[in-house]
């Protein structure tokens, strides 16, 4: 199952087991395409607001066994309402990740590092939870862990796609944040559109939200440890997956502008090495 398009969807690998893979595609399959009615194409706002809410409608019908009456979205939401039933799956989840997409519709700057958490809360989050329901591993810790990684998988992100969406006019680095380091939209613009070298005060702003969501994500890390089996080593390589992706936005020297950072086919066997030593004492 392809991930790249929705990529806080940190699942999908040979590691699922069997019995997981049609609750896991029903519920990226959701993800997906309410993600693409919020960003893709070139519809206006009211139009995508109004489409989000058929997907709440279908959502909360699905859910309680109703049927979805819309023949573009009954197929899709039949296989869902099958996974909540048959996980007993919580609802919030999902409503998050709807409100969140409904947000991303108009929303398009964020006044400080809360303001963006709260977003990732909904945005990012979700995935987590519902994975950890379907292993049957939701205790508080593990979710607060969870909660830990897949915020700071959407914070690296952000950051390594920061040059794309400011072409899509949307900027996730807080506000308050680039006015501290000095970086305004002038400079953004700048560095997006010309072949201009990143700035001293950029690097040190971007290090900064490097470091933020680096230690975020090994706050969380100590959850790829606790879980067993096939999970425990599909959440470790997505852990190391995203401290790679950190490692490389420093080695370009915070130039994500003209260096989009990403894993390549060479990293997966250091990855997988990690994965093999992950937690032990040096």
């Amino acid at each position: 199952m392809p991930v790249e398009h929705y990529e806080n969807f940190p699942v999908a690998s040979l590691l699922l087991p069997a019995r997981l893979r049609e609750p896991v595609e029903a519920i990226y399959a959701f993800a997906r395409s309410a993600d693409d009615v919020a960003d893709e194409g070139d519809a206006p706002p009211v139009v995508r607001l109004a489409r989000l809410h058929d997907y709440q409608l279908a959502l909360e019908n699905c859910a309680h066994g109703n049927p979805v009456l819309d023949p573009s979205l009954a197929p899709m939401f039949a296989r869902l309402g099958s996974a909540i039933s048959s996980h007993t799956l919580p609802l919030q989840p999902f409503r998050d990740l709807l409100d969140a997409f409904m947000q991303d519709v108009g929303k398009t700057r964020y006044r400080d590092f809360d303001e963006l958490l709260d977003y990732c809360r909904r945005s990012a989050n979700p995935v987590g939870r519902l994975m950890l329901h379907l292993y049957d591993a939701a205790t508080h810790d593990n979710l607060r862990r969870s909660d830990a990684i897949c915020t700071s998988l959407q914070l690296i992100n952000f950051w390594q796609d920061v040059a794309i969406d400011w072409h899509k006019g949307r900027i996730y680095l807080p506000q308050d944040d680039m006015t501290r380091f000095g970086v305004d939209e002038a400079a953004l613009d700048r560095m997006a559109r010309t072949d201009a070298p990143v700035s001293a005060n950029w690097q040190s702003l971007l290090a900064f939200e490097v470091q933020r969501a680096r230690a975020m994500m090994l706050e969380g890390a100590p959850l790829a440890r606790a879980l067993p089996g096939r999970i425990g080593w599909e959440l470790r390589l997505v852990v190391l997956g995203g401290l790679r992706i950190l490692e490389r936005i420093e080695a370009v020297g915070y130039d994500v502008f003209r260096h989009r950072p990403a894993l390549r086919r060479s990293d997966w066997l250091r990855l997988g090495w990690r994965a093999l030593t992950f937690g032990k004492p040096a």
